[in-house]
């Protein structure tokens, strides 16, 4: 007799979640596990997965379970946690009750700590680090396109040699590695771009080929390895120029720096963070993670972070736009509202 086929649950299936259970459904045994109304879209349309100018990948709503309750993922062999970071703590508890022991749980998530609260409110299971390099945008109901290319990682351990396998074999390329603090800092270096995309209300591809958006960049990631050396971090090199090297890069003339960060550039022409997707949709950002984390690991060891703190409060502001908030900046205009944080704050 066969083997039955793994059992994975996607807990906080949104654009991520839904791409990656996706991904694996023809796999495995795959649940869903998210809001009433995606779930109801998923059961409907089921998925369509598309990369690039790869042939579109349909998985009917038959093939996979869409749930919007916790018991859902009772019996997986996998939990991929992709909820937002400020509801980790919460996704935790709910799932406690319902994971048999052998369950092993990998965080899929921006920001640097969720592996810690998951271990923290689930004793006693194997919690793994992992990192989604790319973004994945809902294009239409049930339709989610990858827009930029990277490896998933995640913790170097047995049972991350075994997550990272099953991924593989469902075409997802998947890099257990021994340093994911390190590669999670690296992410969130990286990661200080998505408030600035949502801010500048562009397609990334063109926000990053303008020299004034990668200059306020470039202030936030020096703020950020600032407080890197403080706290006596060292990001993991994730492409092709060092971490402490990236601001330099991102200095370079237009030009200059198309052709030196070309692959940096493969992104489909409409790709826009996540960040984006959530001011366009109403709903909270993840910035406490992004900048958010960056001022506070400089107040840790007493180091201004004034560019960073200035982004957090545009954010805020652009989260409450219809109550007079500003939604988006000129390419101009952030970098002189940031050159002057900068300023003041030294």
């Amino acid at each position: 007799m066969s083997a039955r086929p793994p059992r994975v649950a996607v807990f906080g299936a949104g654009s991520i979640g839904c791409y990656l259970g996706g991904r694996l459904a023809h796999l495995a045994e795959v649940t869903l596990v998210g809001r009433p109304a995606p779930m109801a879209a998923v059961r409907r349309h089921g998925l369509t997965l598309t990369h690039g100018d790869h042939v579109a990948r349909h998985v009917p709503g038959t093939e996979l379970r869409a749930a919007t309750d916790a018991r859902s993922a009772a019996g997986a062999d996998f939990v991929l946690i992709t909820v937002k970071s400020a509801d980790t703590d919460t996704a935790a508890r709910e799932l406690a009750p319902h994971l048999a022991p052998r369950t092993v749980v990998c965080s899929f998530q921006n920001g640097v700590h969720n592996a810690r609260v998951l271990r923290d409110a689930l004793p006693g299971h194997t919690v793994l680090a992992g990192m989604v390099p790319y973004n994945v945008a809902e294009t239409a109901p049930g339709h989610f396109h990858q827009g930029s290319g990277g490896a998933l990682m995640l913790d170097d351990t047995h049972d991350g040699r075994r997550l990272a396998d099953l991924l593989g074999r469902a075409g997802l390329e998947a890099r257990p590695h021994a340093d994911m603090r390190g590669v999670q800092y690296a992410k969130l270096l990286m990661n200080l771009n998505n408030a600035l995309n949502g801010l500048s209300g562009l397609p990334l591809r063109d926000q990053l080929e303008q020299h004034a958006y990668r200059s306020c960049l470039a202030l936030c990631q020096r703020e950020a390895l600032a407080a890197y050396r403080a706290a006596g971090i060292v990001p993991v090199r994730l492409t092709p120029v060092p971490p402490t090297l990236t601001p330099a890069l991102l200095g370079l003339p237009d030009r200059v720096f198309r052709t030196v960060a070309r692959r940096s550039l493969l992104i489909d022409a409409k790709a826009r963070s996540s960040l984006w997707d959530d001011l366009e949709r109403g709903r909270p950002t993840e910035i406490d993670q992004l900048q958010g984390e960056v001022v506070a690991l400089s107040r840790r060891h007493a180091l201004p972070a004034p560019v960073c703190a200035r982004v957090v409060t545009l954010v805020r502001e652009a989260e409450t736009a219809t109550s007079g908030g500003r939604r988006t900046w000129t390419d101009p205009g952030l970098l002189a509202e940031l050159t002057a944080a900068h300023g003041q704050g030294h």
